[in-house]
């Protein structure tokens, strides 16, 4: 358990994990999946350092359902040149077209 994390937080990564492990992710994919999510309702209620998520979200969601801030850390993992003036259905398109380029 990281040090940031209340026993909640713990408690609602072990119970993602193993539903996760029970719909048949991987021991390793549902330790990212559980640990994404718990970090992500962190981020989300105000309980990290960052004001932003730095991540680019599930990779098992699909584009669409993932936020604008996701979709911009991808497009920027990806050297997506004009993201930061792409509203969300323009990553979504600049993003599936650098993949199948």
């Amino acid at each position: 358990m990281p040090d940031a994390w209340s026993d909640k937080d713990e408690r609602q990564y072990q119970h993602i994990k193993q539903q996760m492990r029970d719909d048949g992710k991987t021991n390793d994919e549902a330790e990212e999946i559980a640990a994404r999510t718990v970090n992500k309702r962190r981020q989300q209620q105000g309980r990290t350092d960052n004001a932003t998520p730095q991540g680019s979200g599930n990779p098992n969601t699909p584009l669409p359902e993932r936020t604008r801030q996701e979709l911009y850390n991808r497009a920027k993992q990806l050297s997506i040149a004009g993201r930061s003036n792409m509203n969300k259905e323009q990553l979504v398109n600049a993003i599936r077209q650098r993949q199948n380029g």
